[in-house]
């Protein structure tokens, strides 16, 4: 007969105590104390663990509760095909032991492997990449406990993929964030069979789905309304390293960086040398005539540093008294998940919109290889992520050649 399980708490203690409870069909009930204390008022009942598992002080608890999750599957399935009762004594140590430990990490499991691969790119990838990495880690870890097992590399095949998206859409993941960790486990296998372990990476296939996210980048009619606002000096520094960024299409981490010193003269033309954070490319952009004027009004240097979070209200301000109230589609979080909402476009613009603006505004009017030179793209795919599908002026133009054509066919 099958056992189910879950966690409830006793809340006679405080913090309550949480109980592993099993249930044979009706016919046996246990109920085991576990060494996990919690606050009553921060318990799920509905998912028998704690309400916001990514706060630091409960992270701990779910990743134990997890533990217990897989080693208590794992035992049952054991029973099951020997079709043996189970042992209360033995459960209860299991349950205690796999509650005392942070992560039960098989060796030459599928988070072994992962462990392992990011070990081995940390000398060559920024802290960014190696925290979004640490990312599909702990939703693979989650994703075990869901299942109730530990994954290895045999196991990753085309069955999983089902399995992922529902456990993504469970546990309210976005569907990019699944597809994503999904990238990255393809990349993990490839980088396994490189080594000559056989994987089946070939059969991890994802279903392709539209894109519902508005992609916000600033034209330049709209960069032409900021620049023109008359506004104080706080937000005057803003705006001109906003269109330093949409001149530049670079990352907040490099521009925000930037001072007189990178800048270089070859045949009287100004251009700056600077390396990219994140990638570690040595960038030689020539410097726009909009960049110059900027910085020719502070003397020919750049305008005072702001910090990033002042930067990210000021450019919304900036773009609300513009009045960039077009309707787009934007992904919010709210609590610990993201839900896409529909808001005014200045609630939109964050840090980025320089890259994804000069990527856009520039796309077809300048040969691509040199577009992807300036931003340091490494691959065209990318690259085309930044461009804005319904870019105007790119639409105009298009129209324009439209026109010309079918009058040249008609013989006007």
């Amino acid at each position: 007969m099958a056992i189910t399980f879950n966690f409830e708490i006793d809340t006679s203690s405080c913090p309550a105590t949480i109980i592993f409870v099993t249930d044979e069909g009706g016919l046996r009930t246990d109920r085991i104390a576990t060494p996990l204390r919690i606050e009553a008022d921060m318990w799920c009942s509905l998912k028998g663990r704690p309400q916001n598992i990514y706060l630091k002080k409960f992270k701990k608890v779910n990743v134990r509760l997890n533990n217990v999750r897989v080693a208590v599957t794992t035992y049952f399935n054991t029973l099951l095909a020997s079709n043996e009762p189970y042992s209360l004594r033995k459960l209860t140590q299991i349950i205690c032991k796999h509650s005392s430990i942070d992560l039960r990490v098989p060796s030459g499991g599928l988070l072994d492997r992962i462990e392992a691969y990011i070990k081995s790119r940390a000398h060559i990838i920024s802290a960014s990449t190696r925290k979004r990495y640490h990312v599909f880690y702990n939703l693979l870890q989650k994703f075990e406990a869901y299942l109730g097992q530990n994954l290895f590399i045999r196991d990753i095949n085309a069955s999983i993929i089902p399995r992922l998206l529902a456990f993504g859409e469970e546990e309210s993941y976005s569907i990019s964030t699944i597809h994503r960790t999904v990238y990255f486990i393809r990349t993990v296998l490839n980088h396994l069979e490189k080594r000559g372990i056989r994987t089946f990476v070939y059969e991890l296939e994802i279903p392709k789905t539209i894109n519902k996210m508005d992609m916000v980048t600033l034209s330049e009619e709209e960069l032409l309304r900021i620049k023109d606002l008359k506004v104080y000096k706080q937000l005057k520094n803003a705006r001109d390293w906003l269109i330093i960024s949409c001149y530049t299409g670079q990352r907040i981490s490099d521009f925000m960086r930037f001072t007189s010193d990178m800048i270089k003269i070859v045949q009287n033309k100004k251009y700056i040398v600077f390396r990219q954070c994140k990638t570690k490319k040595e960038i030689h952009l020539p410097l726009h005539p909009a960049v110059q004027e900027v910085i020719a009004e502070y003397g020919n240097r750049f305008p005072p540093k702001i910090s990033y979070k002042l930067y990210n209200i000021h450019i919304k301000y900036l773009s609300k008294i513009a009045g960039l109230e077009e309707s787009v589609n934007l992904r919010k979080r709210i609590g610990f998940r993201s839900r896409v909402m529909n808001v005014p476009k200045w609630k939109a613009i964050t840090t980025h919109v320089g890259r994804r603006s000069f990527v856009s505004n520039f796309y077809g009017k300048i040969p691509t290889p040199l577009l992807m030179e300036a931003t340091g793209h490494s691959s065209e795919l990318m690259f085309q992520r930044y461009i804005n599908p319904l870019n105007t002026q790119r639409i105009l133009l298009l129209n324009q050649h439209f026109e010309e054509t079918y009058k040249i066919a008609l013989g006007m």
